[in-house]
């Protein structure tokens, strides 16, 4: 077992503690990363193997189930999400209006003033780029705490904030994948 492979029970042993303690248990992730020495024996990048290996594991299963659970949508609560004006002004934000604002705040700076696009930046990626801007996970839901005061508002919300972050991921890839030709 490799060195990386030693320290990840110490990791969780000490995240166990410090959320048993009543210190939030994310004091634990930045205290064991200032831990991690940057260069080991033999000259080996070891805080760069310890992010290359669990990578995968905190894009692809902590971030998510994360991001589910701090969204705290009521699944069985009184949500009107589709048919809500809420609903259709939170998805026409994000999905049109952060790719069209973008977009057109661009073209107008390029246009009156001396600002210029790179020569290999095409607007087509632009417009794909300014949609994934739709993608307001974190910063909509906190606004969406902030704005509502009933709880079915807030439900409503929600589910169009993470319904609109995955149709910008959806138009953000019809913008930016290349077609073969």
């Amino acid at each position: 077992m490799g060195r990386l492979g030693r320290t990840a029970p110490l990791g969780i042993v000490a995240w166990a503690l410090f959320h048993a303690s009543g210190i939030h248990a994310t004091i634990a992730g930045v205290v064991l990363a200032f831990l991690v020495p940057v260069s080991g024996r033999g000259g080996t990048q070891l805080a760069e193997t310890f992010e290359h290996r669990f990578r995968p594991l905190s894009t692809g299963i902590a971030v998510p189930v994360f991001a589910f659970f701090a969204a705290g949508v009521a699944i069985s609560g009184d949500s009107r999400f589709p048919f809500d004006p809420i609903a259709f002004g939170i998805i026409a934000g994000l999905v049109i209006g952060k790719p069209v604002g973008i977009a057109l705040t661009t073209w107008l700076l390029t246009r009156w003033t001396r600002a210029e696009l790179d020569p290999a930046v095409r607007w087509r990626e632009l417009i794909g780029v300014g949609a994934l801007a739709g993608i307001g996970f974190t910063v909509s839901l906190l606004v969406t705490d902030l704005s509502f005061d009933h709880p079915s508002d807030t439900d409503t919300a929600r589910l169009a904030v993470m319904v609109a972050s995955l149709l910008a991921v959806a138009v953000a890839s019809a913008f930016l994948v290349r077609r073969r030709r």
